[in-house]
């Protein structure tokens, strides 16, 4: 029986690295995919259903957490986002990869709904003040913005021992190199043991 964990779930304070690590994970493992969120905001040019996110109605949307087929869910800026359960069973089923970049409750909800399946991964900055200078260095916040999201960070980094691993991003190279190192051992599997039958 394989051990191996088809959902590999990264969790990160904002500017820690976690998108970097995904986009990382993707380019060097063709055969993942990054998980289709389900959202009830409106499709944009461009954009294709099934494949960008489902598209659903606020109405189908509810009706989907009814049903119990959403692992996590949150509103952000007025529309629902949500991971939805039969799309991860499916994935799961045929035996795809499939990365996810969610944040610490949407992870936990994850591995609660998929306990066998499921590999969590945080990203952690060195240190808070390592953070702060990286949120500054963008120029993209607000000093208010900035320590929103600080405070968010410390209560993110409170839960980083419910993770299975804990990726300390002082080194990018070095981080994506470790996180390569281990998603290789889930996508190639444990070294197979001989047979007996030779088979």
């Amino acid at each position: 029986m394989s051990n191996r964990k088809h959902l590999i779930v990264l969790s990160a304070p904002s500017g820690a690295g976690k998108t970097t690590v995904a986009r990382h994970l993707l380019k060097t493992f063709p055969e993942m995919k990054f998980s289709v969120s389900a959202t009830t905001r409106d499709m944009r040019s461009g954009e294709t259903n099934g494949k960008d996110y489902f598209f659903l109605t606020r109405d189908d949307f509810r009706r989907k957490i009814e049903e119990g087929d959403l692992v996590e869910y949150e509103e952000i800026f007025g529309n629902y986002y949500g991971t939805l359960k039969s799309f991860v069973a499916d994935s799961i089923s045929r035996g795809e990869f499939v990365v996810f970049d969610v944040d610490v409750k949407g992870a936990l909800s994850l591995r609660a709904a998929f306990p066998h399946d499921t590999l969590l991964l945080f990203v952690a900055p060195p240190s808070i003040e390592v953070l702060e200078q990286r949120l500054r260095s963008r120029h993209t916040e607000t000093d208010e913005q900035v320590r929103t999201r600080l405070s968010r960070a410390e209560m993110e980094m409170a839960h980083q021992d419910m993770f299975d691993v804990v990726l300390v991003n002082s080194d990018l190279e070095l981080t994506l190199n470790t996180a390569e190192a281990l998603i290789r051992a889930q996508v190639e599997g444990a070294p197979q043991q001989p047979s007996l039958f030779g088979e």
